[in-house]
């Protein structure tokens, strides 16, 4: 580890090489194609397979060949190694010198059993997954938790079929608004406590260094306003995307919060991110 370290800091000290880093993080336990990498980087191929194979190099990123596609993630245990040396070499192994007080702040909040948990879904347009699965925790566990949703682009409306799909299974619509991530990112507003997003075009995007560092996780659902066909095959795209984020949700809220530390309840709606794909509800 001694020697694989400053190779590793030498890697991440390139600033392309960090970006597809952060993005591999970001997208965490994903496994993307070098084409997806390139494109939300803007990355030529040629470049970014030099890139790539420096950061396999250094331990830092996996390769995995599904079919006839390759694709890279995190090679968290390498990563979590490094982490760890540093801390410890570095910072003496006292968390109270190297991990922000925001972090010792979240970790105490989590385990106030009266406190209401602020949680927001974040995909690109905030029109249909967003507000499924903002909805959804609103109507399952209002209680215990403040659901929000937004979207990363400037302005959008809420689709047609999303808003008939949730009047028709009865839920309260009222609240439903399109929003900008911005409001949340700014001055008077709520301290999240998690951030999922739910589309894949969302998490690629940096998105603010939210207050607090709240856990967050990445929820891929298939977008169903991209669905072609007929009004039925239409309806049920948006049915599958409902129904996996209900399942996702479930457990989620399942999850015994106020006695988990924070890794373990990182890695609970890490998990979660597997759960409900394609299924209808």
């Amino acid at each position: 580890m001694e020697k694989e370290i400053p190779n590793q800091l030498a890697t991440l000290g390139h600033p392309q090489r960090l970006a597809i880093f952060r993005l591999l993080m970001r997208r965490y336990p994903d496994e993307l194609p070098a084409g997806e990498i390139a494109q939300v980087l803007d990355v030529k191929a040629s470049t970014l397979s030099a890139y790539l194979n420096a950061l396999m190099g250094a331990g830092l990123v996996a390769q995995n060949r599904v079919g006839t596609s390759l694709r890279y993630a995190i090679d968290m245990k390498s990563v979590q190694g490094m982490f760890g040396h540093i801390l410890n070499d570095c910072c003496r192994g006292r968390p109270d010198l190297c991990i922000p007080v925001s972090s010792a702040e979240t970790e105490k909040a989590m385990t106030d059993t009266d406190q209401k948990y602020n949680v927001l879904f974040i995909c690109t347009g905030n029109s249909a997954r967003s507000i499924f699965a903002e909805t959804i925790l609103r109507e399952i566990a209002g209680d215990r938790f403040n659901a929000y949703s937004a979207g990363t682009r400037p302005t959008s409306e809420l689709n047609p079929f999303a808003v008939d799909l949730l009047r028709h299974k009865g839920h309260d619509i009222t609240p439903l608004r399109s929003k900008n991530i911005q409001e949340f990112a700014g001055e008077g507003a709520p301290r999240l406590d998690f951030v999922f997003t739910v589309c894949d075009r969302a998490a690629n995007e940096e998105c603010p260094a939210w207050t607090g560092q709240p856990i967050s996780a990445h929820w891929s659902t298939q977008d169903p306003v991209k669905a072609d066909g007929t009004d039925a095959e239409k309806s049920l795209a948006f049915q599958r995307a409902y129904g996996a984020l209900l399942n996702r949700i479930r457990a989620f809220t399942a999850l015994p919060i106020t006695s988990l530390d924070r890794i373990s309840l990182q890695a609970a709606v890490d998990d979660i991110a597997r759960t409900g794909e394609g299924e209808t509800a």
